[in-house]
């Protein structure tokens, strides 16, 4: 798993991400390429922490898991129980058997080789 993501409602994305900014004492910094993410840079928490706001969606929070083959590891988490959702850019949003929405990301982390797992279907 790479990340954790607090999906913010537009009604209460910029309360709320302040709120994490200052819980977590982590600086807020809004995404260039994705303007709709904001990072919470060096967090009093393991991994990155990110910060979205979803437009018309309900308020949630979901991870991220890194695969070096989003389609291979989109497929055994279909075959698992997972339900793809939707693409976008190089990384696939999933919802898993009880309802909760992830997303299969490309591998970006320094330590992904390090802590990866070669996994089968």
């Amino acid at each position: 798993m790479r990340t954790v993501v607090f999906d913010f409602a537009p009604d209460m994305h910029d309360a709320a991400r302040d709120f994490w900014g200052l819980a977590l004492a982590a600086e807020v910094v809004r995404a260039v390429e994705h303007p709709e993410y904001h990072a919470l840079e060096h967090p009093a928490a393991l991994g990155t922490v990110f910060v979205q706001n979803l437009g018309s969606a309900a308020s949630h929070i979901h991870v991220d898991i890194e695969s070096d083959d989003i389609d291979a590891e989109v497929a055994r988490l279909t075959a698992a129980g997972a339900q793809e959702m939707s693409r976008h850019h190089d990384w696939v949003v999933m919802r898993d058997p009880a309802g909760l929405l992830f997303c299969v990301v490309p591998p970006d982390s320094e330590d992904f080789a390090d802590r990866a797992r070669t996994v089968g279907v």
